[in-house]
């Protein structure tokens, strides 16, 4: 598994308005035609709200 990038994650959430949560960055994602890693590693942020798109990328990548 390749895994992704930050500009692989930065492209999924295009147009995404902040705050947001997990599950409506996830919807952009979709919406966006992200792979389904993307996808898969958004729905894995749990129930939490992020304040920008900072937060999202930390909590992606925190584990890397």
């Amino acid at each position: 598994m390749a895994g992704i990038t930050p500009p692989d994650l930065q492209k999924a959430l295009s147009g995404a308005e902040y705050p947001a949560s997990s599950d409506q960055l996830r919807k952009v994602a979709e919406d966006n035609h992200a792979p389904k890693e993307v996808t898969e590693r958004i729905s894995h942020l749990g129930k939490k709200e992020f304040q920008n798109p900072a937060e999202v990328s930390k909590a992606v990548f925190r584990n890397e």
